[in-house]
């Protein structure tokens, strides 16, 4: 549910901006509030989780997605259906950590945490993927409020299952004092990044106005990090969790999957409408085949996962997507979908599907169970982060190659480059799994001791 509304709402822009009278400018803050809020309040939505408990939590922000999913359908202005989105990105801040915290605690080790951290992948995954295609459909058959209408029956599944599937939470463990100030100064820092990025689609990058929120974004981080290191009372995030090799490397990897694959989305769905001029529609139908291809990536990486170690996956999964992704980026402006599209989405698909199970099962390993909400939010922090940055820089490359003359051709070009660089980015996340991740992450929790 929380992947699909990060791409559903995308082919009914051009619907949702007549229907509502949003501006150009306006409409993209159907897809930044989302993001912002989601972005910016991962890691707190984690620690949240963690000290209150994480069922809790999580049935918590479901009913808050679900809420906002039937306001946002319902909105009759631009402001009600911003406000609704942001809503959305709020309850996707503390569900997701919690989701991914429970299924940590419940499936410690062995072959049920493969196939837990497996099928979790697949849905993660398959999800944007399939956005794409609801979308398409709901916004040309049914109307643009079904976008957000969509998200309801899946936030009310999903409640009823957790409420009676999950277990309860054990009794909360005796903390410190809350480090109020951390919390602050890092979902300030982290909002404050996601959004100068975003911007960065009508504030170029060297623009004072992209500059100075990056600074003063940079500036909170850096307090954030002092805060955590010298605060008395529980920090918002032990920075002794980056001294774990697995926690640093699989959060970097994480980073820059997202980055090639959030740009990666947007660069194929953009060809296929723009430059082969395909339905949204048929577009979104022609997205199946990768979504297909992530949960036989995954499949297979359960059992595999069962005889090869984790690390091997993810440079053998990260490195048949670099062989996909830069097969993508040899487009043609008189290409097809079976010519240009079929084959590298296959093969991105399957490598996908390789390795975002290991990345999350590594990202887990050796984190004591106390903070399993606050590495699943960080987790999700890395590649919405990823993804923001990846889509903002490839983008600003793809303009630029496309240059003043706007053609099919000129397009094409553009798009191409912007697949290719994320060959170049999960290249670059092949390189950390050898370098950074030992060969075998902890298999034990290690203990929650202050810094």
């Amino acid at each position: 549910m929380v992947s699909v509304d990060m791409s559903v709402v995308n082919l009914g822009l051009p619907e949702i901006g007549t229907s509502l009278g949003f501006s150009p400018v306006g409409l993209t803050w159907v897809v930044h509030a989302y993001a912002l809020t989601f972005g910016g309040l991962l890691l707190l939505g984690g620690k949240i989780a963690d000290l209150y408990g994480h069922k809790r939590i999580l049935l918590i922000g479901l009913t808050v997605f679900g809420l906002a999913s039937l306001a946002g359908g319902f909105a009759q202005e631009p402001g009600h259906l911003v406000a609704a989105r942001a809503a959305q990105g709020i309850g996707a801040a503390v569900l997701a950590p919690a989701a991914l915290a429970l299924l940590t605690a419940t499936f410690p080790s062995g072959r049920a945490r493969i196939r837990a951290f497996g099928v979790w992948s697949a849905m993660s995954a398959a999800g944007g993927a399939l956005g794409v295609l609801i979308g398409g459909l709901l916004t040309e058959y049914a109307g643009w409020e079904w976008v957000m209408f969509v998200s309801v029956p899946m936030a009310a599944i999903a409640l009823a299952l957790a409420w009676r599937g999950i277990a309860a939470d054990p009794p909360a463990e005796r903390r410190g004092r809350p480090d109020v100030l951390g919390a602050v100064l890092a979902t300030a820092g982290m909002t404050l990044l996601v959004f100068g990025v975003v911007r960065t689609d009508e504030n170029a990058w060297t623009s004072w106005e992209t500059l100075g929120t990056l600074a003063v974004a940079a500036v909170l981080l850096a307090a954030f990090v002092h805060n955590e290191r010298t605060t008395t009372r529980d920090p918002l995030i032990r920075l002794g969790l980056f001294t774990n090799r697995s926690v640093a490397g699989a959060n970097l990897y994480n980073l820059l999957l997202g980055a090639a694959m959030a740009a990666a989305f947007y660069f194929a769905s953009l060809y296929l409408q723009v430059v082969l001029g395909t339905s949204a529609a048929r577009t979104g139908v022609q997205f199946l085949p990768f979504a297909f291809g992530v949960v036989v990536g995954a499949v297979i990486s359960v059992r595999l996962g069962y005889k090869v170690a984790a690390r091997t996956l993810l440079v053998g999964g990260g490195l048949m997507a670099t062989v996909g992704f830069a097969w993508f980026g040899l487009i043609s402006a008189d290409g097809s979908f079976l010519a240009d599209i079929l084959g590298p989405a296959i093969v991105t698909s399957l490598g996908l599907g390789l390795c975002l199970g290991p990345v999350v099962s590594i990202a887990t390993a050796g984190v004591a169970p106390s903070e399993n909400g606050t590495a699943s939010g960080l987790l999700n922090s890395s590649r919405q982060i990823g993804a923001s940055l990846g889509l903002a820089a490839l983008g600003t490359a793809a303009n630029e190659r496309t240059g003043d003359t706007v053609t099919p051709q000129t397009l094409n070009d553009g798009y191409g480059l912007g697949l290719t660089l994320s060959a170049v980015l999960f290249g670059a996340a092949v390189l950390i799994a050898l370098t950074v991740i030992p060969r075998s992450a902890a298999a034990e929790p290690e203990t929650a001791a202050a810094d």
